[in-house]
């Protein structure tokens, strides 16, 4: 296998030298690789011949380099290798031992066929970080079904949460929010077993599934009384549940506004120049008393709001520091003007004639910094060099 190219030295992170092969695809295991590829790894993304499903997923200017592929493989190099094919696998388990880690979302019974399981690739290479994410945990009546995102926000409640806030049928989130939780939540368990490797030398393996992962994400909010046994009352944070907990109408469009603490709320009767109710109406004073009373505290703030237009109340509520902004649409964000403060797009690359609008690392931390990765690679673009 001949020694692959070193990534540019503006590009070294705190995982500069650490070589993950990347044996998944859609969106929940790209997410957990794009933010390794962020602190400074190599990784190897293996591809079939037709390449990751992805790839014709959202707006396109070349084939099979569709905008979603592209945000969640930027960084990475591709190769092809067909792994229905015994000669083809083979070459893959020769390259094993040259990696720290190994990370898939294949199905249990699938990887078990590709002699790619854990006790397989252990067997090669002793010290790798193997890293498996799944739909389900690996016991229970769901262990080894096929999961996606929409099956799991379902499954978790929060579906139901939507349509019970909203007084209507269940809903999900119109983002891949359960791939992309659980991608970033095995991004971080694979960090921690990075770091305990170079404490011990040995291999260690990382299982995170959807289901559980997204479970917990849910009821760390939407618990409530099941907390205890016996209940100490209903489930659900009622803050989260009431049906005006939304975007407040203005006279003439709408905001988002939290009015939290003791502060915040005798600001915003004073603003609205009717302290008398705060001071008369127990309710509003503490927030022992507003946890008790969500629904009608948040209804008059939405009355109240409704009798001015946005910007008269963005100015009133800014000078008072109740935190609040704009309904943006996301056709809106392209041009945030604080996004682009911080340089949150990257657009130095071209692609077809086209502007290549590239989400720019996530995160901000010491030493060298990737200011603009390498596009997500086409399909293949690196087999030549990669693959012996």
């Amino acid at each position: 296998m001949t020694a692959a190219s070193p990534l540019p030295a503006a590009a070294a992170g705190a995982l500069d030298g650490v070589r993950v092969l990347d044996l998944t695809s859609v969106i929940m295991g790209p997410v957990c690789t794009q933010v390794l590829a962020d602190y400074g790894a190599q990784v190897v993304k293996v591809e079939p011949p037709e390449g990751d499903v992805m790839r014709h997923a959202g707006a396109k200017v070349e084939a099979a380099m569709g905008a979603m592929f592209l945000h969640a493989n930027e960084g990475k190099q591709s190769v092809v290798i067909d792994l229905k094919s015994p000669a083809a696998r083979a070459r893959l388990q020769a390259m094993l031992p040259s990696f720290d880690v190994l990370i898939h979302n294949i199905r249990p019974q699938a990887i078990r066929r590709l002699g790619l399981d854990e006790a397989a690739v252990r067997a090669l290479h002793p010290s790798v970080v193997y890293v498996e994410l799944t739909g389900y945990g690996d016991a229970g009546p769901w262990a080894g079904r096929a999961a996606y995102d929409d099956i799991i926000q379902a499954q978790v409640g929060l579906a139901d949460l939507l349509g019970r806030q909203s007084g209507g049928a269940p809903m999900y989130v119109p983002t891949l929010i359960a791939d992309r939780v659980t991608g970033l939540t095995a991004a971080h368990a694979t960090l921690a077993a990075l770091y305990r490797r170079r404490s011990t030398g040995q291999g260690e393996t990382v299982r995170v599934s959807m289901f559980e992962t997204m479970a917990a994400f849910v009821l760390g909010d939407h618990l409530g009384g099941a907390s205890f046994e016996p209940p100490a009352g209903p489930m659900g944070y009622s803050r989260l549940l009431t049906r005006h907990r939304r975007p407040y109408r203005t006279r003439d469009g709408y905001l988002a506004v939290v009015v939290y603490n003791d502060k915040h709320w005798r600001s915003f009767f004073e603003l609205a120049g009717d302290l008398q109710t705060f001071e008369s109406d127990p309710r509003f004073q503490t927030a022992a008393a507003r946890a008790d009373h969500y629904d009608a505290i948040y209804a008059h703030l939405a009355a109240v709001l409704a009798t001015r237009p946005s910007a008269e109340w963005l100015a009133l509520l800014q000078t008072a520091d109740i935190p609040c902004g704009p309904v943006n649409a996301i056709e809106d964000l392209p041009d945030d003007a604080q996004l682009r403060a911080v340089g949150f797009f990257d657009e130095s690359r071209h692609m077809a004639g086209h502007a290549l609008r590239r989400i720019a690392p996530r995160f901000r931390a010491p030493g060298p910094r990737r200011a603009s990765a390498l596009p997500a690679p086409s399909i293949g673009a690196q087999t030549a060099e990669l693959i012996p």
